[in-house]
């Protein structure tokens, strides 16, 4: 599938100005038009190989929440129409290891696990519109696999005051569908909706070996959060309005652009299971509309 250029530029001025660029976008399959609906862009996972650099960058390293894993490109590959994203018991060698360091990215010598972390930060994002994404994921005690957005820290102030959108997130025998913004002190505010996985696996036993399609609907009024069709979280943005100062740049955090993430982390508080290692996590496809005008 060859990709076309769009080639835009947008800026951004809020106190001071920001600016990124659009990467070019893969042709709409046919199968993805929805009523209502115009596909903006795409990645469909289709060339075997490595990721997509027009799309998407890397985290690196160990990155958030003092989780095990160590984050790295050999970990996500395409292949066979899908992004595969897998988690290792491998031990890594940390670049920043300093000894009696207090900062937990610093003070461990070795990672004893790798994945991937897969973001579209500056690259393709998403202000309005409907985010689907088809995948399967790992269920494994100790997997943490997640599909999320985050606004930018230039344009909104640092997390939480950037907001944050979790489409998926699977840990503690349960799927999660999260939104989140600043309180006053600096500190997070959630409308968490957790949905037990036997909600789904009473439904359907063989759940964990299929793909499923997750979904948010996000405009000036609501984000509305969705497994196959299924509403697991409605949030109204006037409940999440901020106080500016020195925390939050602006007062609505969810009227920004925000770019996506994919990725597979390890939780090892749940109880992590070392023989489904390793454990994939395949994403069939990225797709973000716009409605039609």
């Amino acid at each position: 599938m060859k990709p076309r250029s769009i080639g835009l530029i947008l800026s951004m001025a809020i106190g001071c100005q920001y600016m990124w660029a659009t990467a070019t976008t893969q042709q709409p399959p046919a199968q993805s038009n929805q009523d209502g609906w115009e596909l903006v862009w795409a990645d469909e996972f289709n060339t075997d190989g490595p990721v997509s650099q027009e799309y998407w960058t890397f985290e690196k390293g160990f990155v958030r929440n003092g989780e095990p894993q160590w984050y790295q490109e050999d970990n996500a590959v395409c292949k066979d129409g899908n992004l595969i994203i897998t988690a290792r018991k491998e031990r890594v060698k940390n670049d920043n290891y300093e000894a009696g360091a207090k900062d937990w990215t610093r003070n461990r010598e070795y990672a004893e696990y790798t994945s991937s972390s897969i973001i579209t930060k500056s690259k393709q994002d998403m202000k309005y519109g409907r985010m689907e994404i088809r995948a399967k994921i790992p269920v494994c005690s100790g997997a943490w696999p997640a599909i999320w957005a985050k606004g930018y820290k230039e344009i909104c102030g640092q997390w939480p005051a950037c907001g944050e959108v979790d489409i998926l997130e699977f840990y503690s025998k349960s799927i999660f569908a999260n939104v989140a913004w600043s309180n006053a002190t600096g500190g997070s505010k959630w409308h968490t909706e957790q949905t037990p996985f036997t909600h789904f696996t009473d439904k359907d036993k063989e759940w964990a070996s299929k793909y499923h399609v997750w979904r948010m609907d996000w405009d000036d009024e609501y984000i509305r959060l969705y497994l196959d069709d299924e509403l697991l979280n409605e949030t109204a943005l006037s409940e999440t309005v901020q106080p500016t100062g020195d925390f939050c740049k602006v007062a609505e955090p969810f009227k920004n652009p925000m770019f996506l993430l994919l990725n597979l982390a390890l939780r090892p508080t749940d109880g992590l299971d070392e023989s489904c290692l390793p454990m994939n996590y395949y994403v069939d496809y990225v797709r973000f509309y716009k409605k039609k005008q």
